[in-house]
């Protein structure tokens, strides 16, 4: 058994936290890390674990996008005469191994971070004075030190109930920062080419992270839209591939997403978005085609599958419809044929995804994926299973009103007989009879008709009090819909 004698502060941003631990566990996996986790409250901004090396711990931190900075742990504790304790025990104990950062001749800085409290400058000064037993003999450098030491206080998490004392306090030398940076770099609005579905950086980084994108893989998203997955998976290292039954997105025709662009720019495409960020030579290519009617061939084996299906809000859920005519075919072979699409249920998607992903997957290959629902309706039964594919995360993120979507993690447990394809489906998807889309738009209080007949009657009644106080009312709607007809005149 190894020696986690290595013990490390893990500061989170307290945003999107289900995802947190499935990424923490996932990038573990990945790399092979050992570690122990000595925080059982894992909702706090600030993890203590242990693991067996300094290199460990840099290793994590070079993928994580949720973690924000990882430091050396010296001293914590919930009070402060025993964290001013435990901190002058930790010097006196490992002063040969402390000397090389307190030396003469390294530079330093301390920063003091607080989480749901305001601390002024003067008072952030007065806490660092009250360490001035550390033997730090080198000059103090507040731009670009050789050493960061950081001082961190958690004064829970409810900003409504904050306690008279802090909850923890910590001290230790930063080590790294986390990948947080890609989520500027990867920004949707310096992209490109974006649509009314792009996966924003954050979200499509952390997916890339929990279908664990090692250099090298294979990554494919049959449900590519503007190919937001593919551009976090390419900067990880993975050859990307995608498909998608819209002619005119795939082809990035279709109308533009940004209110100020008229017109799609001729060089917009999914390729331009990985050679915007470097990633060109990753990019394999993005097809026009029908996941409903698969046509890879059975060999075909991807590391990891990474998509967001279509639920039939912002983008239809569509399959190419076949259409039985007792007329005579007039079409000769020269001509072009637009097929006819249908409706694609979401719990015939889930299905076809799984089964899939179960035939193209490698073994420990993973699937990640959204699943959209209503919260009233959510119970473990309803998420789709697959007998080669096991569950391994399962995280929320509320959208609006009563629903949610959970991005979920599948791992390829089994081999996948190709005989098994004349069986039945292996898949199961306990869905609520009533269709996603239509629960969302007629399912609430009010109808869509009712709120737009309720917002109509309160612009009216609005125009009529300021015309009452001698005011010219402004119709920011009719501009609005007069500038979007401006864009496609």
């Amino acid at each position: 058994m190894l020696n986690m004698a290595f013990k490390c502060i893990l500061w989170f941003a307290q945003e999107h936290v289900n995802f947190r631990i499935s990424e923490f566990e996932s990038l573990a996996k990945m790399f092979g890390l050992q570690f122990r986790l000595v925080s059982q409250q894992l909702l706090k901004p600030f993890w203590i674990v242990e693991f067996p090396s300094e290199k460990t711990a840099l290793q994590y931190a070079s993928r994580s996008v949720a973690l924000r900075a990882i430091f050396e742990l010296y001293s914590y504790a919930n009070t402060l005469p025993d964290f001013h304790n435990r901190l002058r025990s930790h010097v006196d104990t490992h002063h040969n191994e402390l000397a090389r950062h307190f030396s003469s001749d390294s530079s330093f800085k301390i920063t003091v971070e607080t989480y749901n409290k305001h601390f002024s400058q003067r008072e952030k000064v007065e806490k660092i004075e009250t360490m001035d037993y550390l033997p730090i003999e080198g000059a103090v450098d507040l731009k670009n030190p050789r050493v960061e030491l950081w001082y961190l206080e958690f004064w829970g998490l409810d900003p409504k109930a904050v306690p008279p004392v802090p909850e923890d306090i910590l001290f230790g030398r930063l080590l790294a920062q986390g990948q947080r940076h890609l989520i500027k770099d990867l920004s949707l609005k310096k992209r490109k080419f974006i649509g009314n579905t792009s996966m924003d950086a954050q979200l499509s980084l952390l997916m890339a992270n929990q279908a664990m994108v090692r250099d090298g893989d294979l990554v494919f998203d049959p449900f590519v839209g503007t190919g937001s997955l593919l551009v976090s998976a390419a900067k990880f290292g993975g050859y990307v591939l995608g498909a998608d039954i819209d002619y005119m997105m795939v082809h990035a025709q279709c109308r533009p997403s940004r209110i100020s662009q008229r017109i799609r720019e001729k060089d917009e495409s999914i390729r331009a978005n990985l050679k915007q960020y470097g990633c060109a030579d990753r990019y394999m290519d993005v097809l026009v085609a029908d996941f409903s009617n698969p046509l890879w061939h059975p060999r075909l084996s991807f590391d990891s599958i990474i998509t967001d299906p279509p639920y039939g809000i912002r983008e239809a859920t569509e399959k190419v419809k076949t259409k039985k005519s007792g007329k005579e075919d007039t079409r000769s072979e020269d001509m072009i044929h637009y097929p006819s699409t249908s409706h694609y249920s979401l719990q015939s998607l889930y299905c076809d995804l799984l089964e899939f992903s179960a035939k193209h997957l490698k073994l420990g290959g993973r699937l990640v994926c959204w699943l959209p629902f209503h919260r009233e309706d959510y119970d473990e039964e309803m998420l789709p299973h697959h007998k080669h594919l096991r569950l391994v995360a399962n995280s929320e993120q509320p959208l609006t009103g009563n629903t949610s979507r959970r991005l979920l993690t599948y791992e390829k447990s089994s081999e996948y007989s190709h005989s098994e394809a004349l069986e039945s489906r292996k898949t199961f998807v306990n869905a609520p009879s009533e269709d996603f889309r239509d629960r969302y738009f007629n399912n609430a209080l009010e109808s869509r008709k009712d709120r737009r007949m309720r917002k109509s009657e309160l612009r009216e009644r609005g125009r009529l009090e300021m015309a009452s106080r001698g005011k010219i009312p402004t119709d920011a709607r009719a501009k609005k819909c007069d500038l979007n007809k401006a864009r496609f005149a």
